[in-house]
């Protein structure tokens, strides 16, 4: 047996890693789902066996918050630092991409060797080298947009190459993260795996096995804040659809037990935002989309075999932007000098190392999105309305104490202001053009989501991370992509597409750089998705876009709009865009 792991048996007490040893660590993310939404909070309405194992097994923390929404939480665990920082402030159309200044948490672990890969939703942008192979990923598989429209076998991307996925998606992603770890433990390397898996964000869509077993079943956890705004059909969903994210969690878990690495594997479990719906979340106020404490509330379950206690609870309020400093700490990955981090190692706290020199300090934790700024502290939560609550006496935030914490007010109210004057004068100023053509990667991808539409073009949703144009009927109309060219060459260009008629004829164009072509072929059908929809959606349908190469075009590096017009329409309708993509020659 293993010397370390023996010790630990024996005394229950961590032995640390020689100096040197590089663990892998792998974690999951997981997208709208609620701190209430697993059986380890206390949710007796779902089994999640497999992600409470994290928990009894490892550290958790019992404070710990993410953001309101998905792409800033991402930006977060990413760099360190608050997303304001980073250049976030919208969920899509290029508010999502994180700052190129940044640095990522793969890029430090690659450059210490570790093999890297990201399986899921990516969201924080498209394009090179804001894509995840620009960002220290040296392997993608997934979608990089906020939401996708179809979770079965749709169009996703492998590092930067369209592909069809290949059934449910989150198996699919699963099945890829488990390939890659199998490679890097072949490979004798240590690696980093990030799955940030996308359900139970909408739509709601889950296989047959785990929908059976919420369709009939009686539910007894209620939200106690809002009962009456419960909808039956979207619960059940989000649970079936957690009780398939434990089963792929189980998937990953037991293949590091069958390949001998569980023991070297830091695995962490976290949240990117509250509950996307009204269901039970321990009585707390908020949702997604909310910065009161349900809207940002997270599980956070740190699992290191032979070197965490298992079983630990750490009370202390925590961040999703400690999980950089935390991850390169443990595994002594050097982070850049110099790169002011907003987060801190939280190693300390999992090892139990304590020091009358050093005691764990106050620490006040900002939760904002876009105008709503909350700030908390160990006991207190001030919200944006700047209503006082003692999360300790009253979790659920009803009673507001401003008038008997004066000094607590004047506190948070200070952080408030402090961080609102330093970032929200320029929050929302984005000058950045999509970066397309870059030298460093193959493919670059142009979806309908990146395009501005002019004239009577219509978006098929008003939520543009899946959708696509519509209604463009009149020559006068068309599509522009505000872009820069980042390297000069011949690029063979492919046009995702569905028309009711054949022979329109178009022309792309770049800075004098033309490319005419027609659709030679209709491609009438249908949206998809209603049929699998276990609850109506509020994104767009999508549909069986077909894949054409219009032609090659040369561009010249630099800045300026991607045009994209009609120049004959023979029938009713142009057609219908979802997406280009520009292959390097």
């Amino acid at each position: 047996m293993n010397v370390r792991l023996f010790l630990f048996i024996l005394t229950g007490i961590a032995v640390h890693p020689a100096v040197g040893s590089s663990p892998n660590v792998l974690v999951f993310l997981t997208d709208d789902q609620g701190w209430g939404d697993l059986s380890s909070s206390g949710n007796v309405d779902l089994q999640t066996p497999h992600i409470d194992s994290l928990k009894r097994d490892g550290t958790s923390f019992d404070r710990f918050y993410v953001c309101p929404v998905c792409s800033p939480t991402r930006a977060e665990f990413l760099t360190g630092r608050h997303h304001a920082r980073s250049g976030v402030y919208s969920t899509s159309a290029g508010g999502e991409r994180v700052n190129l200044g940044e640095v990522t948490v793969a890029d430090l672990f690659r450059a210490e060797g570790y093999l890297t890969g990201a399986f899921g939703k990516w969201h924080n942008g498209m394009q090179y080298p804001y894509h995840p192979n620009g960002r220290g990923f040296g392997e993608f598989y997934g979608f990089c947009s906020g939401h996708w429209g179809n979770y079965y076998s749709p169009l996703l991307e492998w590092n930067g190459r369209p592909v069809k996925g290949e059934g449910f998606c989150v198996d699919d992603f699963t099945s890829k993260a488990i390939a890659f770890i199998e490679g890097a433990v072949e490979s004798r390397k240590p690696f980093f795996a990030y799955i940030p898996y996308n359900t139970p964000h909408s739509p709601m869509q889950v296989p047959d096995k785990f929908w059976k077993r919420f369709a009939e079943r009686s539910l007894k956890m209620q939200n106690q804040q809002n009962p009456e705004r419960e909808i039956d059909t979207h619960k059940r969903s989000a649970l079936a659809m957690c009780e398939n994210i434990d089963w792929n969690v189980g998937r990953v878990l037991a293949r590091l037990e069958s390949l001998g690495v569980a023991g070297e594997t830091i695995v962490v479990w976290f949240h990117d935002n509250g509950p996307n719906g009204v269901r039970w979340n321990g009585g707390m106020r908020g949702r997604k989309g909310s910065t009161d404490e349900g809207g940002v509330r997270s599980p956070l379950y740190i699992r290191w075999s032979g070197h965490l206690r298992p079983g630990e609870v750490v009370p202390q309020i925590a961040s999703v932007r400690d999980l950089l400093p935390t991850l390169c700490d443990l595994a002594g990955v050097p982070v850049e000098e110099g790169k002011e981090l907003d987060g801190v190692s939280l190693k300390r706290l999992l090892l139990r190392e304590k020091s009358e020199e050093r005691p764990w300090p106050s620490r006040i934790l900002i939760n904002h999105w876009k105008e709503r700024i909350s700030v908390r502290s160990q006991r207190f939560r001030l919200d944006d309305k700047r209503r006082l609550y003692d999360m300790v006496a009253d979790p659920a935030q009803k009673q507001n104490v401003a008038s008997r914490h004066p000094e607590v007010v004047a506190t948070l109210s200070r952080a408030a202001r402090t961080h609102r004057e330093a970032f929200m004068p320029t929050y929302y100023d984005d000058k950045r053009p999509f970066v397309i053509a870059h030298p460093e990667a193959a493919y670059s991808q142009l979806p309908a989501r990146d395009a501005t539409a002019h004239g009577a073009i219509k978006r098929s949703n008003r939520f543009p991370n899946c959708s696509y144009f519509k209604n463009w009927t009149r020559i006068e109309d068309w599509l522009s992509f505000d872009v820069e060219v980042a390297a000069s060459g011949t690029y063979e260009v492919a046009l995702y597409y569905a028309a009711r008629d054949a022979g329109a004829k178009f022309e792309l164009s770049f800075n004098g750089a033309k490319l005419p072509f027609e659709l030679k072929e209709a491609h009438d059908v249908p949206e998809l998705g209603a049929a699998r929809d276990r609850h109506p959606r509020m994104e767009s349908y999508v549909k069986d876009f077909k894949a054409v190469t219009i032609g090659r075009i040369a561009l010249e590096k630099g800045k300026g709009e991607l045009i994209l017009r009609a120049t004959e329409i023979p029938g009713a309708e142009a057609m219908e865009f979802r997406l280009l993509t520009l292959k390097r020659m």
